[in-house]
C-alpha cells in the first residue's frame, strides 16, 4: 500500500508533469539558458538536474544517522511518516509555483524537500521487507509492490491528464499540473495511512542515548564495509547496483525532459508515453520475478542491465533521426515500451536480490541504509554528470554517456556471478 500511496510522486512530479511544467514556467519567464537563482543562471533543464542531486546528496548524508536512530530506538515507523508527510506537503506547496514571473527559489526548494521526503521514507520501508517476509517470498513481494505502485500511479496520471486538458481547453496551460500538484500530496498521505495502521512497531535491540547514536550513525556504515570485504557475492553485487543504478534511476529522472526538449513532442504525447510504461512495468516486474525463479537473480539482472545499453544507444539514436528532420513519435513509443519492461524489474529485482543475500542481523535499517546510501550517491553522480554534460554539450550526449555506466554495472554482475556457490559467509541464495 505505500507504493501505491507514494509511487504517484516518483510519477507525477519526477518523470511527468513537473519536469515539463518547470522546463516550460522557467523558459516562458526568463528563456531557456538564463534562469537565476542565487546570483547566477542555468539552463533550465541542467537546474532541473542540479537540484535532484542536491536533494540526493542530503539525504545520502542523513540517512547513516537516521537509520541508527531507527534501530537503536525502534521508531522506524516515526521517521517513515516524517517523511511521508515531508514530502507530500511540500508536493502541494508547489501548487504556488506559478507564473507569470514565477519564484524559481520557492519551486526549486519545495521540490527538493519533496525529494527529500520521498527517499527518506522509503529507507525505512525497504528495510521492513526482512521482517514481515520469509526469504522465499520477497521477490514476488517486492514486485506486488512496484506493481501496485504502478497501477495507482496510472490512475493519478489519468486524472492530471483530464485536468490538464480540462484548464487547456479555457487557454489556462497552468492550473491543470498545478492542481495535480496538489492530488499528488493529498493521495500520498491519505493512502500511507493503510500501512502505518499496519505496519508493526519495530523493538530495539538496545537503548542508546542520541549523542551516542549521532556519533555511531556512520560506524554503522563502517561496520557494514567491513562486512562485505568478506562477502564477495554481495559485495560485488553491490558495486554493481551502484554503477548500473547511475544510468537507471538518470534515465528514469530525465526521460521527460529528454522528450520534450530534444525530441520536442508535445505535453499530451509525452504524459501517455508515461502513462505507457507504467502500464508495460506492471507485467515487466512480474516477469522479472518469474525469471529469477528460473534463471536467478544474478543471470537475470546481467541480461536486463544489457538491455538498458541497447535502450541507451536507441534512444541517441532517435535523437539523431530527429535532428535530420524525421518524425520520431513512434520511435520514442517504442522507447518508452522498452524502458517499461525493465524499470520497474530492475528495481524490485535489486532490491530482493539484495535483502536475499544479507547476513542475517537484526539491525535490517542499517543494511538498508548502506544499500539507501549507494543508491542515492549513485543518483547524484548519474544525475549531476547528465546536467553537466547537457549544459555544455547537448543533452542528446548526456544519454550516450550513460553507456558507461551500465557497461561497468554489467562487468560487476560478471564478477558477482563467478562467486555463486562459493563460500562468502552466507547461506547460498537464490542468486
Amino acid at each position: 500500500m505505500y507504493d501505491w500511496a507514494n509511487s504517484v510522486y516518483n510519477l507525477v512530479i519526477t518523470t511527468t508533469f513537473f519536469p515539463i511544467y518547470f522546463a516550460g514556467i522557467t523558459k516562458s519567464a526568463y528563456g531557456e539558458f538564463s534562469v537565476p537563482l542565487f546570483g547566477r543562471t542555468f539552463k533550465n533543464t541542467a537546474l532541473y538536474d542540479y537540484t535532484l542531486a542536491t536533494a540526493y546528496l542530503t539525504i545520502a548524508i542523513l540517512l547513516p544517522i537516521l537509520s541508527s536512530i531507527a534501530d537503536s530506538r525502534g521508531n522506524k515507523k516515526k521517521f517513515m511518516q516524517f517523511f511521508c508527510y515531508l514530502g507530500a506537503i511540500s508536493c502541494m506547496a508547489l501548487f504556488w509555483f506559478k507564473g507569470p514571473q514565477p519564484n524559481v527559489a520557492w519551486g526549486v526548494g519545495f521540490f527538493m524537500l519533496a525529494a527529500i521526503g520521498f527517499v527518506g521514507s522509503l529507507v525505512f520501508y525497504n528495510s521492513y521487507l526482512p521482517e514481515i517476509a520469509e526469504p522465499e517470498e520477497r521477490d514476488w513481494i517486492s514486485a506486488r509492490g512496484f506493481s501496485m505502485g504502478y497501477a495507482g500511479s496510472v490512475i493519478l496520471q489519468l486524472i492530471g491528464f483530464g485536468l490538464v486538458l480540462y484548464f487547456g481547453a479555457q487557454g489556462d496551460q497552468t492550473s491543470g499540473p498545478r492542481y495535480t500538484f496538489l492530488l499528488v500530496g493529498l493521495w500520498w498521505m491519505g493512502f500511507a495511512q493503510f500501512t502505518f495502521a499496519g505496519l508493526p512497531n519495530n523493538k530495539p535491540p538496545q537503548t542508546k542515548r542520541l549523542g551516542e547514536v549521532l556519533r555511531t550513525g556512520f560506524s554503522e556504515l563502517r561496520k557494514v564495509l567491513n562486512q562485505l570485504r568478506h562477502l564477495r557475492l554481495l559485495k560485488w553485487f553491490l558495486v554493481a547496483f551502484f554503477c548500473y543504478s547511475m544510468g537507471v534511476q538518470t534515465v528514469m529522472l530525465a526521460a521527460t525532459l529528454f522528450g520534450s526538449q530534444v525530441l520536442e513532442l508535445p505535453t499530451d504525447k509525452l504524459i501517455i508515453t508515461i502513462v505507457l510504461i507504467q502500464l508495460v512495468a506492471i507485467p515487466g516486474a512480474m516477469l522479472m520475478s518469474y525469471l529469477s525463479g528460473r534463471k536467478g537473480n544474478i543471470l537475470v539482472l546481467m541480461g536486463v542491465v544489457f538491455f538498458w545499453i541497447i535502450i541507451c544507444i536507441s534512444a541517441y539514436e532517435v535523437a539523431n533521426l530527429k535532428e535530420g528532420g524525421k518524425n520520431v513519435e513512434f520511435y520514442f513509443y517504442g522507447l518508452a515500451v522498452a524502458v517499461g519492461l525493465v524499470m520497474g524489474g530492475i528495481q524490485s529485482l535489486s532490491r530482493s536480490t539484495y535483502s536475499k543475500l544479507m547476513p542475517e542481523t537484526k539491525d535490517t535499517a542499517s543494511f538498508f541504509s548502506f544499500y539507501d546510501v549507494a543508491e542515492k550517491v549513485a543518483i547524484v553522480i548519474g544525475i549531476f554528470t547528465f546536467g553537466f554534460i547537457d549544459e555544455i554539450f547537448g543533452m542528446k550526449n548526456s544519454v550516450l554517456m550513460l553507456i558507461v555506466f551500465f557497461v561497468l554495472g554489467l562487468a560487476a554482475l560478471v564478477k558477482a556471478k563467478s562467486y555463486e556457490g562459493t563460500t562468502n559467509g552466507i547461506s547460498k541464495a537464490n542468486a
